[in-house]
């Protein structure tokens, strides 16, 4: 069965925290890195700083050959890291053990990695092999692959999804109703007017979803 699993690192036990020596406030996030090949894909993002040169605030580590700018949008900075293939890290693990990484987000406490194998057996393995290493993995996490969000999951705003859960357990939608507008406003800490229109809004989204999947359903009789 596929699992998923997640695990931290310490912040200077990766190649690219050697930012928070300069920038301690920042948080570094990877893209999605699928191992083929021995070829890793190179971008991550730097958010949570405005500095004049990036580059400069990753010193020199032997796990990676160069770091340079592509864009970057206000506190955000988009860069490309040409790894050092010969340095026997996290990621050169997850090429050689083909464990896709799903999530990789680190701070100056530390980094968080999220992983993927096609069973338990993959991470075991992958987990074995950085002890191997002496790779200072921690795991804090593992569990059987999640469903993906229903459509109506992803048509809610988090903010329209938790009122209208809160409005259901306190019995907004019974008859009579158990618990007033104003009430859940108090609980949510918002005003009556947003509550309303929170559940109004996700009442809408979720019956365009729902009656989108029933004409699809209808259209194929």
């Amino acid at each position: 069965m596929a699992t998923e699993a997640t695990f931290t690192v310490p912040s200077d036990q990766f190649p690219l925290g050697t930012v928070f020596e300069q920038l301690p406030d920042v948080t570094v996030e990877l893209e999605r890195i699928i191992p083929a090949q021995d070829v890793v894909i190179p971008y991550f993002w730097v958010r949570g700083t405005v500095v004049d040169d990036i580059e400069d605030a990753f010193t020199g580590h032997p796990g990676v050959d160069d770091i340079r700018l592509v864009d970057s949008v206000a506190d955000e900075y988009l860069l490309r890291v040409e790894w050092a293939l010969e340095y026997s890290g996290v990621l050169s693990t997850l090429v050689e053990t083909e464990i896709p990484l799903i999530k990789a987000i680190g701070t100056n406490r530390g980094w968080t990695f999220e992983v993927r194998g096609d069973a338990r057996s993959d991470l075991a393995a992958f987990q074995q092999r950085c002890r191997d290493q002496e790779i200072p993995i921690t795991p804090t996490e593992i569990h059987a692959l999640t469903p993906v969000e229903t459509a109506t999951e992803e048509a809610l705003t988090d903010t329209q999804q938790e009122a209208l859960v809160l409005a259901y357990q306190r019995g907004y939608f019974e008859s009579p109703r158990e618990v007033t507008m104003e009430e859940l406003g108090d609980e949510l800490g918002i005003s009556q007017q947003a509550v309303a229109s929170r559940l109004r809004r996700g009442i809408k989204h979720i019956l365009g979803s729902t009656l989108s999947e029933t004409e699809q359903l209808t259209d194929r009789r």
